[in-house]
């Protein structure tokens, strides 16, 4: 609008089916920032295998730190590192071998262990949570109920439909078949319109909700 143009941050790190290929398409002016001033100026691979693995942990290092002074950043950026470091071995040539979809599910596993270290408040919370998830004490499913419901079950398919560029296809699709100030205006208002859903579910919910930054 003010004629400033600016990178994408985030380009759809869902459907990376590698680590390195979601740190690739995640928070992009961070992980660029930390590759130019510090993963390329510490040697980055040019120094041989084993430089390059400190200078990996090092840069994940400084990652979590630099979201918070707390253990369980340093837990999550050191535990990306590591799988950073085993893409570069065989572990890595294996992921390529293998079909495209057991990548994204290898992907998400893994990130979806360390938004629990992200987001818990300490590493006792961290490492109860993950039992949580993989020790099935109560096999019910009743406890479930709450999240089963048909507005939730939306929501959930909206997400994963925006979690992957499905609204870029389609506009683009669309923009062929319509003329672009048309497709322009269609795809605009119901952006508009989901942002205001957005932010009236956020003012209607009963829990306190702030800004995530806010810790860091």
């Amino acid at each position: 609008m003010f004629g400033f143009h600016f990178l994408e941050n985030f380009n759809y790190p869902y459907i990376a089916r590698t680590v390195k290929d979601f740190w690739r398409r995640w928070h992009i002016s961070l992980s660029t920032w930390f590759r130019d001033y510090l993963y390329i100026p510490l040697g980055g691979n040019r120094k041989g295998p084993l430089c390059t693995y400190r200078n990996l942990l090092i840069v994940f290092f400084v990652t979590g730190f630099w979201h918070g002074a707390s253990w369980n950043f340093i837990v999550w950026g050191l535990f990306y590192g590591v799988f950073l470091i085993l893409e570069r071995g065989a572990w890595g040539k294996l992921i390529d071998r293998l079909p495209v979809f057991v990548g994204h599910i290898y992907v998400t596993f893994i990130v979806m262990i360390g938004w629990v270290f992200f987001r818990t408040e300490n590493l006792t919370h961290s490492l109860l949570y993950i039992r949580k998830m993989f020790v099935f004490a109560d096999t019910r499913l009743s406890h479930l109920a709450p999240y089963l419901n048909a507005e939730m079950l939306c929501w959930f398919l909206i997400g994963l439909l925006f979690c992957t560029p499905f609204a870029r296809v389609l506009k683009e699709q669309m923009t062929k078949k319509l003329e672009s100030s048309v497709s322009m205006i269609v795809f605009s208002c119901s952006e508009l319109l989901l942002m205001l859903l957005s932010i009236s579910y956020m003012a209607a919910s009963n829990g306190y909700n702030p800004f995530i930054y806010f810790r860091f």
